[in-house]
């Protein structure tokens, strides 16, 4: 018996000390050990469901490539170490890395040695841009650039002949800032054979009502006509253009992008630049598709998913469908017919066809994204998503389809995103409310169907996620100018104003609160591109991306969100960007 007795007293104490040795492992999880980075003197979000301290949380340890621990200044200061890189915010807001849901990064990054017409407020402007840079490159076979506004150019369309004054001895073309239409000037016009003669598709030629002739506006279509014959950038042209858009994702504390539309030569750039330790961004890129496809057509994707798998830095897994145009255009397709008249647009496959193709993707366990700008396009692709749902069992990994843009929705089609569970990826800043835009919006569809148009509000209050993104290089990169436009619903120009701009607000009822319009830049965008169990949020354990701002923009006026600038960004636990210049080595 007394053997009996030592035996349980020997074990009960061998157990006991490996209790404790566990906890006391536990605790030391925090407490030892190198600690690389501390921020401190912070406003930290931390995204998403809160921690506790989340609404008071000073400061974020990290080490290695993950967080350590978010509290107060208090908590972190004990895990300091002498090796410890310790950084003061000055009150700045510290948030999780913007990951941006709609971005074509290589286009982007080429389209940084080209001509950027965003910033540019009249004619005289955008003439002096582009003689400013055909002079600087005289070299070039072609004037190429992007950005350009219809409400730049008081509500008419530029000319042939405008752009001809900036740069009348070679071809240009430029694009607008949605990338569907182009300004080209009569050389370019010339090479294109195009006249009054050319056949194309009603609108997509804009024509001098006098005389027939092109007036220097190509759309859809007909923008190909020219395109074709700019000179295509070469392998190492799209590889330099990654690296320049990672740095332009650093400056703006972008840590993660999604890119659809990606052609199959650019996922393997993508998957080169990773092997090579050359990709220091998170990148999920849906494979272009383009229409109708057979059944083995849907099954030869496999490989592609196969090839480019689930990874923390680089992978595939969606792809993107474009069903539309925009309704500047006339392009988007509309339930009813536009109010000046024009007929309700097209989309690029019926709707039984769509249907067809989205039930065989979903089977396969692809994440299909269709870029929806027009009420009935958003429509039929929640339609097909419907149709998904009933045909097939749950994928393994669910079923997170999206719409991208949601330009113009239908309030019937509100709830649906959330029944369904479809995301809403769209774009805060690629409208901006100035008077020249909202005139030209109620041109096209009337009031009523303007009230409806980027309704944030309604997606989010009917439960629907909303994931934000830029559309760059047709809109501006900054997610702080999308923050902006979403939460005040105001001309971006107000945000070098201090005061309130919520009289200038279009439409406010749409607003979003600033902690839901960041979500949707960080959590939610994690959990558009399935990911949400390593980044979107600052928490233990979760990957070190992380953005400094240069001010509390919790407590700033909502005014100077797209003014507030980004001090530090943070990639996988290293600074790859520093606003004071230092070196992020």
């Amino acid at each position: 018996m007394a053997a009996r007795l030592t035996a349980y007293l020997v074990v009960g104490i061998v157990a006991a000390t490996l209790i404790a040795g566990l906890i006391v492992g536990a605790q030391r999880d925090d407490s030892d050990g190198p600690i690389d980075i501390i921020i401190h003197n912070a406003k930290v979000y931390t995204a998403g469901p809160p921690a506790e301290d989340a609404e008071t949380a000073e400061a974020i340890a990290i080490r290695g490539n993950q967080v350590l621990r978010v509290g107060s200044e208090r908590e972190i200061e004990r895990l300091r170490r002498p090796q410890t890189l310790v950084i003061d915010a000055r009150g700045g807001a510290v948030l999780p890395g913007f990951s941006d849901s709609h971005v074509h990064a290589i286009e982007g990054g080429l389209a940084l040695s080209r001509i950027d017409l965003s910033g540019d407020t009249s004619l005289g402007d955008v003439q002096e841009n582009v003689r400013a840079w055909a002079e600087a490159h005289p070299e070039a076979a072609w004037v190429t650039g992007s950005g350009w506004r219809a409400s730049t150019f008081a509500g008419t369309l530029p000319t042939r002949q405008a752009l001809d004054a900036a740069v009348p001895d070679r071809p240009a073309m430029i694009l607008g800032e949605d990338g569907r239409a182009a300004w080209v000037n009569t050389p370019a016009l010339r090479l294109a054979g195009i006249n009054r003669k050319t056949a194309a598709a009603p609108g997509a030629i804009a024509r001098d009502p006098r005389t027939g002739e092109a007036s220097g506006i190509l759309r859809g279509e007909a923008v190909a006509l020219v395109a074709r014959l700019v000179p295509a950038p070469t392998r190492a042209d799209r590889e330099q253009a990654i690296r320049a858009a990672v740095r332009e994702a650093h400056r703006f504390g972008i840590t993660s992008i999604q890119n659809p539309g990606t052609s199959r030569d650019d996922l393997t750039l993508f998957a080169d630049a990773r092997r090579a330790g050359d990709l220091p961004l998170r990148v999920y890129s849906a494979l272009g598709l383009p229409g109708v496809l057979s059944d083995s057509d849907v099954a030869a994707l496999d490989a592609i998913a196969e090839q480019y798998p689930d990874d923390p830095l680089f992978k595939s897994g969606a792809v993107s469908i474009d069903l539309d145009g925009d309704i500047d255009a006339r392009t988007a397709a509309m339930l009813e017919p536009y109010a000046d008249g024009t007929e309700s647009g097209n989309t690029s496959i019926a709707a039984d066809d769509l249907n067809r193709l989205v039930r065989l993707l979903d089977a396969r366990g692809w994440q299909v994204a269709t870029s929806a700008s027009g009420d009935r396009a958003v429509r039929m692709a929640l339609n097909a998503y419907e149709h998904a749902v009933r045909s097939n069992p749950v994928p393994d990994r669910g079923r997170r389809h999206r719409v991208e843009r949601v330009a113009i929705l239908d309030p019937a089609d509100a709830r649906r995103f959330s029944a369904l569970g479809v995301i809403a990826s769209m774009q805060p800043a690629a409208f901006d409310p100035t008077p020249d835009a909202i005139e030209m919006l109620l041109s096209a569809v009337g009031s009523g169907r303007a009230a409806q148009s980027w309704a944030y509000g309604t997606i989010s209050t009917t439960s629907g996620t909303l994931a934000f993104g830029s559309d760059w290089p047709h809109a501006p990169l900054n997610p702080m100018v999308a923050l902006q436009a979403a939460v005040t619903r105001a001309p971006i120009a107000l945000a070098a104003s201090t005061a309130a701009p919520a009289e200038n607000a279009w439409n406010p009822a749409e607003r979003l609160a600033l902690q839901a319009a960041i979500d949707a830049y960080t959590s939610a965008a994690a959990y558009a591109s399935y990911d949400e169990q390593r980044k979107g949020t600052l928490a233990k354990g979760m990957l070190a991306d992380l953005v400094l701002l240069s001010e509390d923009v919790f407590t700033a006026p909502p005014s100077r969100l797209a003014s507030t600038r980004v001090t530090l960004t943070i990639f996988d636990g290293k600074i790859v960007y520093r606003r004071d210049g230092q070196s992020t080595n």
